[in-house]
């Protein structure tokens, strides 16, 4: 049987496996969705109040005010919490930077992130969607949130247009109750009403059943299952364990290829990338692994991440960095043919945050000394310990960035790549100040599996649906990607 037909046909049998995971999905969406009708006239009981403090037409920055107020008789834990700020984007691939200045329950305990409208309108295609997390606490029947002073202004800095964003109020110089902005409690709309009347629900939510993936096209797949960092089915199979010196990170620390390490998990094959140190340069061991080719340029790159807060043993407060990106070579400084797209994971901060931060970044050039970049962003100030999907597609107009199915962030057109790269995975740290302890302690980061499908942007549930369908064929590892 020749590669062509062999290829075919376990593709074939991954679409049919894929098929059967979509059925078993939609059947399990079904049994899910029965609980929440009955439960959606108990779940009212919230107003949403809004004030602005930048009320002009046009601003630097938006600053939409918000409390929430609990007219229920009993409490309500924020953290099952939503509102939804509707916006109309100064252009489709226009990227928006969400901040919090002040709030009562403290601005670590909030959450911003820009979600498309399933359903845009003439004054909305867009949604901020603010969050809490448990630290937020609960609200008592009769209970605000207090102020939460919020503000988000377009990545590049450039003057945005509020006068046709479906959520703004001029006039709002106090607070008021605003039906324009939308309480979501659990999967339930208990206040308000999104633009047009319609579901305010992100099209990519993951409690969408997936789709079938599309037709065949040059992917490479690879579940880790190896036994260990000397397999030689890893080199056969296109990857590199770093143990050349140099950064990034700390001066003076090495790349460890025995610290990376597999294992099995409820039957399943997982890479573990270890990172440890006694607070120095020459103590400090890091981790990386990468492809040797770089191939790798426009369509959809899917990881499962496991990050982690706390270290698997000895002191925390380092300043880590865990990873999943594509990168190339920086020919010379402020090269236009550079290109490099990050998840990247701080647990306890670095870079002037004081806290655990994600960052998506999207990157044209860079300068390294003295220092200069040429990037776009978007972050969220909460923890993201445990398993995570991470999906990036390029395409010819933008970069789109998913976190667990949920739209992350959109970086523009000027950021696409010009040059293949490469796919890495690594694990290091910023600096020595975060933790002066000199007692060894070390971190893990974990990576189930990665995917990358040529020239094709699929959506989070086809990513889930075609990884479903390689784990049911039984394949462990697929590269159809032509060399560069």
């Amino acid at each position: 049987m020749s590669n062509t037909v062999m290829r075919t046909s376990r593709r074939s049998r991954i679409r049919a496996a894929s098929a059967a995971a979509v059925t078993l999905a939609l059947g399990c969406t079904a049994l899910a969705a029965l609980p929440s009708t009955a439960g959606a006239a108990a779940a009212g009981g919230l107003v949403v109040q809004y004030r602005t403090s930048a009320s002009g037409a046009t601003a630097d920055q938006s600053e939409p005010w918000l409390k929430v107020r609990n007219t229920g008789s009993a409490s309500v834990q924020l953290s099952d919490v939503k509102l939804r700020y509707y916006v109309k984007g100064e252009s489709a691939s226009a990227a928006y930077s969400f901040a919090c200045s002040w709030a009562v329950k403290g601005c670590a305990n909030i959450t911003g992130t820009f979600k498309p409208l399933a359903n845009p309108t003439a004054t909305a295609d867009r949604y901020l969607e603010i969050g809490f997390t448990s630290g937020a606490g609960s609200l008592a029947p009769g209970a605000d949130t207090g102020d939460m002073q919020l503000r988000f202004h377009r990545a590049d800095w450039q003057t945005l247009g509020q006068s046709d964003d479906y959520s703004f109020g001029p006039e709002r110089g106090t607070y008021g109750d605003w039906p324009k902005v939308t309480a979501q409690l659990g999967s339930v709309t208990a206040w308000g009403e999104a633009p047009g009347g319609g579901d305010p629900t992100d099209p990519t939510d993951p409690t969408d059943p997936p789709t079938d993936p599309p037709a065949d096209g040059p992917t490479l797949f690879d579940d880790f299952d190896y036994s260990g960092h000397t397999d030689p089915r890893i080199a056969a199979n296109g990857w590199s364990v770093r143990s050349n010196s140099g950064g990034p990170g700390v001066p003076g620390a090495v790349w460890a290829p025995e610290n990376v390490t597999f294992s099995s998990q409820s039957g399943n094959a997982v890479m573990n990338l270890e990172t440890s140190t006694a607070g120095t340069g020459a103590s400090t061991v890091q981790t990386e692994i990468l492809t040797k080719s770089t191939k790798f340029r426009n369509g959809t790159y899917a990881a499962r991440v496991k990050f982690s807060d706390a270290p698997r043993s000895g002191p925390d407060g380092d300043h880590l960095v865990q990873t999943f990106f594509t990168i190339n070579d920086l020919k010379a400084p402020m090269a236009d043919d550079y290109a490099e797209y990050d998840f990247e994971y701080l647990p306890n901060g670095g870079w002037g945050e004081p806290s655990n931060i994600l960052y998506t970044t999207s990157w044209e050039t860079y300068r390294p000394d003295p220092w200069e970049a040429v990037n776009q962003h978007s972050e969220a100030r909460q923890s993201y310990a445990g398993w995570h999907d991470l999906v990036v597609t390029i395409d010819d107009s933008a970069i789109t960035y998913y976190i667990d199915g949920q739209l992350f962030g959109t970086h523009g057109a000027q950021y696409l790549p010009e040059r293949p790269m490469s796919i890495n995975f690594n694990q290091w740290l910023i600096d020595l100040e975060g933790q002066s302890s000199t007692t060894p302690r070390s971190y893990d980061q974990q990576v189930d599996y990665v995917l990358h499908v040529k020239d094709q942007v699929l959506s989070p549930a086809q990513v889930s649906a075609l990884v479903a369908g390689y784990r049911a064929a039984g394949t462990t590892f697929e590269d159809t990607v032509p060399g560069a």
